[in-house]
């Protein structure tokens, strides 16, 4: 049987750098000349790939999305952490405030 999913962390900044914001990607899409620049404060990105579009979702012109026609960068603090004591933690204790800053940034070459 072979995977259909994908979902891969990508360790991005060692905690000691977080906190100042560090860039975290740079994708070019060759055909149209796009680019997609983002920076986080978080701990690492987590990748998931388009692997369950199968065609039943319309988008913009009426296309349908088909296998691997997405994907998506979620930052994030790292998996597991509440339960690894060498991670950095992630536990929100109640009356605690949360903030954190994601930018992405969109242009053409």
């Amino acid at each position: 049987m072979l995977a259909t999913a994908v979902a891969h962390f990508q360790s991005i900044a060692p905690e000691r750098t977080v906190s100042r914001g560090v860039r975290l990607n740079e994708l070019h899409e060759s055909s149209g000349g796009r680019v997609m620049e983002g920076w986080t404060r978080e701990a690492g990105l987590q990748f998931r790939a388009g692997n369950f579009l199968n065609g039943s979702v319309t988008g913009k012109d009426g296309k349908s999305y088909q296998r691997h026609f997405g994907f998506c960068l979620e930052t994030q603090h790292y998996p597991d952490s509440p339960n690894k004591p060498a991670f950095p933690s992630n536990v929100l204790r109640r009356g605690q405030c949360y903030q954190t800053i994601t930018i992405y940034r969109f242009s053409t070459c």
